[in-house]
């Protein structure tokens, strides 16, 4: 029996990685000679340059960059395809993870860093880059980011604006003249599993800006910024980019990437999967596994077991989908390939006691779905069964 074990992360507990180990334990425990093939996926957050970088056997590597509310922390980054292409995650330049959650303000934090390792990997020879844009701590429409590869931005006065989202009113002047010449040269595709626009009651500041310490007063004003930097883009840039999908990806990252970059906007776990190449591994499997922190009604817009589940149909294999947590409004995902979800804690118990138990819950979850998928075999029930008599007889 050939099983793919295809999960995101379980974010605040266990990396993709980790969790593809713990569902391959459970099955090994029920079938020691199945062939187990692991692939650790994420959707444009926490954990892809790790996910990309173990199929393609890339190179992990590190800068000192500048952090979301200044200092500096150190970000990692990933090449591969012999040095032609490079994976970053601009979480770890300019995520919510590097801030104390006391000092969380959107108001200033910066995507500088985000945009100092783009630098980096172009000026190394990269020219095909993917940017994953999950867990931002920032609200800068990517400003900061341009900023780092040569864009300035200049107020009424011709100086240029300071960092984060309560600069952006401030702009008058956008001045590409200095930016990175090897831009021009580049395809780059912006992993995110988020459509939202970059301004109003659907975009950036609004849906996103309270889980980065965004008060309802700082959430006008940064919406309002928001505007006035599309309204600059659109008159001295031609670019429309106030309602293009994806554009509040990341407080604004999605629409700074676009339009000073000429990025693309791609589903995260579909790029990955193409990394992967998922669709060739899946065509001679017999089960798929999958799986995320906590599926809910989010999960068919993009997420790591729908994108896993729309492949895997094509080749018409199960699909189980083993959580972390799994809502009322989650079963939406049966009508997109899903065949059996299953909340990896059974019991009840505090969030704190179900990250500490993750890895056996995990493993004692992938056993016990295995074994009942095993039962038919086991117990015989077939073509000549009473179970299929029963059904076939009404």
């Amino acid at each position: 029996m050939k099983i793919l074990v295809v999960p995101d992360s379980y974010k605040g507990s266990l990396s993709s990685k980790e969790v593809a180990e713990c569902m391959e334990q459970g099955i090994l425990e029920v079938l020691p000679e199945a062939q187990v093939c692991k692939i650790p996926i994420a959707d444009g957050g926490e954990g892809t340059v790790d996910a990309i970088l173990s199929v393609t056997r890339g190179e992990a590597r590190q800068l000192e960059v500048v952090g979301p509310q200044g200092g500096t922390v150190t970000a990692v980054y990933g090449i591969f395809d012999e040095g032609r292409s490079a994976v970053i995650e601009m979480a770890s330049a300019s995520g919510l993870m590097l801030v104390p959650p006391d000092q969380l303000n959107p108001m200033t934090a910066t995507t500088y860093g985000t945009g100092q390792v783009i630098k980096e990997v172009l000026e190394s020879g990269v020219r095909k880059l993917v940017v994953g844009i999950g867990g931002s701590a920032t609200n800068d429409g990517g400003v900061g980011m341009a900023q780092a590869l040569g864009v300035r931005f200049l107020d009424a006065s011709g100086e240029e604006i300071g960092y984060g989202g309560r600069e952006l009113h401030r702009i008058c002047t956008i001045d590409t003249s200095r930016l990175h010449p090897a831009i021009a040269e580049c395809e780059i595709t912006i992993a995110s599993d988020v459509t939202n626009p970059l301004c109003g009651p659907d975009g950036a500041s609004h849906i996103f800006g309270p889980q980065k310490g965004a008060t309802p007063e700082m959430i006008l004003k940064l919406d309002e910024g928001l505007k006035h930097l599309a309204a600059v883009i659109q008159e001295q840039l031609g670019i429309d980019i106030a309602n293009a999908a994806g554009a509040g990806a990341a407080g604004g990252l999605g629409a700074g990437l676009m339009a000073f970059l000429n990025a693309k906007m791609a589903r995260g776990i579909d790029i990955v999967l193409e990394a992967a190449h998922f669709d060739e591994e899946v065509r001679d499997a017999d089960l798929v596994f999958t799986g995320e922190g906590r599926t809910d009604a989010q999960t068919v817009f993009g997420k790591t077991p729908a994108g896993v589940a729309k492949i895997s149909k094509k080749y018409n294999k199960p699909v189980v989908c083993i959580s972390g947590g799994v809502t009322a409004d989650a079963f939406e995902i049966y009508s997109i390939g899903i065949d059996v979800i299953v909340g990896a804690t059974q019991v009840p118990m505090s969030l704190e006691e179900a990250i500490g138990k993750a890895p056996a819950n995990i493993r004692h979850a992938a056993s016990s779905v295995l074994r009942s998928i095993l039962i038919p075999e086991k117990y015989g029930f077939g073509s000549h069964s009473k179970l299929h008599n029963v059904e076939a007889n009404g």
